[in-house]
């Protein structure tokens, strides 16, 4: 890792930031095993269980947080706050709310804070999704540009737009930008930026502290980690704008049930351990592949002369579990991927388990057929990357 700096301490290393109470320094263990926990209570749990409740006690008048279970649940306000002290710490003047699912929360802020008229910036490389919202949103007379995350692109089609949408690192191509610098431009003009952070998570990049007004992700990947629960979450700056977020929750709602919520925070206490592991594996992984004379474009953050390295280094504390790389036609991809014994063959990234697939089955990104996006797991490194070379030289023609 590199030992460039940015904001709380140095990059791969725990982050230094206030405790929740003011007594000094607070790693990145520390917090994730602590966050959002209640204040002990004697014969209470650590964590208390999910509360399932679709209604709540509510005689006379209507007064306290939980009323009605499409608004509030206790469950929800503890993973809550966890997820915000991860995304913020230290700031009293965030919000977070969790959703259904990570597309429930990106279209929460965009359908939230766009109307007929306004101009939207997202990027031409992201999530395979997007194609389908820039369609509603420009059924619904909203002028959506587009422009690669690589080389700060996006600030080419900035001008007079309302939001600027910002996925980095970019799935599935890994590619990074200059948050810090986009988010500049963007506020000089008035424009509101939100940071996709599903590939980074938390500890591995804080948006809010680089700019952003809004830290977006899906809760489904490496934030809980297991492949179990679908979960997304927005974490804002802005009182008015996470209102307007916290509104739409309500209109549609794309809520998570409570046993998913529950289960996201007791999977927090692990993220520090599981993203450490990861993100070290990722990386021996991709020096690994370095090596082999029939991988192309290999992207990893991480590595040193990988185009994104420079910026990804200055902002972010860890790089990422996800490697991608290119082999020489489809059919060797499909070999590849049937001979691995230690990865699955799975869409989604950041589980425990490793999973890579050929990414272009899906029609839904600008990558060659033989394209691979791996997420690297928790699995022994030694034994990840043999049964990676092994599965190359097996998938040989």
């Amino acid at each position: 890792m590199s030992d460039a700096t940015v904001g709380e301490g140095p990059v791969g290393e725990g982050p230094v930031g206030e405790g929740p109470v003011g007594e000094g320094p607070v790693g990145d263990g520390t917090r994730a095993v602590r966050a959002g926990l209640p204040e002990p209570v004697k014969h209470e749990p650590t964590l208390p269980g999910p509360v399932f409740a679709a209604h709540f006690h509510l005689p006379g008048d209507v007064a306290g947080p939980y009323s009605y279970g499409r608004d509030d649940n206790p469950t929800w306000t503890l993973l809550e706050n966890a997820i915000g002290e991860l995304e913020a710490p230290g700031r009293a003047d965030v919000e977070t709310l969790v959703f259904a699912s990570g597309m429930a929360a990106i279209s929460a802020v965009l359908f939230s804070q766009l109307r007929a008229g306004d101009a939207v910036v997202l990027p031409s490389d992201g999530y395979q999704a997007l194609p389908l919202v820039r369609a509603q949103l420009e059924a619904y007379g909203v002028e959506v540009r587009t422009a690669p995350t690589g080389g700060d692109a996006q600030l080419e089609v900035l001008e007079g737009a309302r939001l600027l949408w910002i996925e980095s690192p970019s799935n599935p191509g890994l590619d990074v930008c200059d948050i810090r610098r986009l988010a500049v431009a963007a506020h000089a003009q008035g424009t509101l930026v939100a940071v996709d952070n599903t590939l980074a998570t938390p500890l591995g990049q804080r948006p809010l502290a680089l700019g952003a007004d809004f830290a977006v992700a899906s809760g489904t990947k490496q934030l809980t980690g297991h492949g179990d629960i679908l979960l997304g979450y927005v974490t804002g700056r802005d009182a008015g704008a996470m209102a307007a977020v916290r509104r739409w929750r309500k209109i549609v709602g794309a809520i998570p049930g409570p046993m998913e919520a529950w289960l996201a925070h007791r999977s927090l206490a692990t993220l520090q351990l599981r993203v450490d592991r990861q993100n070290a594996t990722a990386l021996a992984v991709a020096e690994a592949l370095r090596q082999r004379p029939e991988i192309t474009g290999l992207r990893h953050p991480g590595l040193p002369d990988d185009p994104a390295h420079k910026i990804a280094s200055r902002q972010m504390r860890r790089y990422g579990c996800v490697v991608s790389f290119t082999l020489p036609t489809r059919a060797r991809a499909e070999r590849f991927l049937a001979a691995l014994r230690l990865v699955e063959d799975a869409t989604s990234f950041g589980g425990v388990r490793s999973t890579a697939e050929r990414r272009g089955r899906w029609g839904g990104d600008a990558v060659p057929e033989g394209f691979i996006r791996m997420s690297v797991g928790a699995e022994d490194p030694e034994d990840l990357a043999a049964d990676i070379l092994r599965a190359l030289d097996e998938s040989a023609e």
